[in-house]
């Protein structure tokens, strides 16, 4: 999500008015929903916000604040600072805009409402991203893993510490720059002694694992461990037919399986499916498990979104091939 990009489907007013719709035109259309009121001044089409994910909905409201802007001293943190980042606001509710900093006048409050935390950010936590001040990727990290749910926090810092140890590259991972990332993240938590939510980021710090590449994979492998499966190895090396290499997404090496997230985006997003037809990005993947089962002996299992919304879900999935926790 690219915030530059984001930026240019907010409307001003004056941008409206100057193109020659007229004021009651204006009103018409956010009556009507062809519009949507963002922040005072500030719009979006009706088509760009339903076409928009949660993430970028947020990042919109964001950017919206952002203009009406009159300097000051405040960022954005939390959730509209994770969105700035490229964090998944997964399984997260809307939320208002968020800002830190110790004072509050240097955004102007939006109708829907801006939540302000009236606290001290350090410079070393200030950063700009694409022209927005926002709390530093490891504040953001801090801040959201005490104050969300077991399931948002582990998306969020997998989705980081992916940041941190392998950018955009696919299937390359600095172990180095992960264990630095986390140390340094400790280091935070444990200087934090009685802050609100501190036992459960520092769990989420030590269990965060940037290999996970999509949410529904950080919380599968949440609940697999919750279900009491050993913690899995994350994208795993298997040779294929012809030299090539794959990743399989759990290495269940405890009860002698494979498992893998099937994000819809797999058969679908055409940047995954890399030229070929849905179609032929399912046969592929047939001829690749087949391949994976027959040359390992193991069972290989499949789940979905739909088998993540609880881990009690996961279980039954699981269980239905056979596949049962060791302990």
């Amino acid at each position: 999500m690219r915030i530059d990009e984001t930026r240019t489907k907010i409307l001003t007013r004056h941008e409206l008015l100057a193109s020659g719709i007229r004021e009651s035109q204006l009103k018409r259309s956010l009556r009507d929903g062809r519009l949507r009121r963002l922040h005072t001044g500030a719009f979006v089409t009706r088509q760009d916000w339903e076409s928009a994910r949660a993430e970028e909905r947020h990042l919109l409201a964001v950017l919206a604040a952002d203009r009406a802007r009159k300097g000051g001293d405040v960022v954005f943190s939390h959730a509209s600072a994770a969105v700035a980042w490229g964090l998944p606001l997964f399984r997260m509710p809307p939320s208002p805009v968020h800002t830190s900093g110790p004072r509050t006048d240097g955004v102007v409050r939006p109708k829907a409402g801006l939540a302000h935390h009236a606290v001290a950010v350090d410079d070393e936590d200030r950063v700009v991203i694409a022209g927005l001040p926002c709390t530093s990727l490891e504040r953001t990290v801090y801040d959201m893993i005490r104050t969300q749910s077991k399931e948002a926090a582990v998306a969020l810092a997998d989705a980081a510490m992916r940041l941190v140890a392998a950018g955009s590259r696919r299937g390359r991972y600095d172990d180095d720059a992960a264990d630095a990332w986390r140390a340094s993240l400790l280091g935070r938590i444990a200087r934090s002694v009685g802050a609100r939510g501190i036992r459960q980021a520092r769990w989420l710090a030590r269990f965060a694992d940037g290999r996970a590449e999509l949410p529904g994979e950080s919380v599968s492998r949440l609940y697999l461990v919750e279900l009491g499966f050993a913690a899995p190895r994350l994208q795993v090396p298997f040779d294929g037919p012809n030299g090539e290499q794959w990743l399989i997404d759990f290495g269940l090496d405890d009860v002698g399986a494979w498992g893998e997230f099937d994000g819809v985006g797999k058969y679908t997003d055409p940047d995954l499916l890399d030229g070929r037809t849905p179609d032929q990005a399912i046969m592929r993947e047939k001829h690749r498990e087949d391949w994976i089962r027959g040359r390992s002996q193991r069972r290989f299992v499949r789940w979905g979104m739909q088998h993540v919304a609880t881990a009690e879900a996961l279980g039954s999935r699981l269980s239905s091939f056979g596949i049962l926790p060791t302990r």
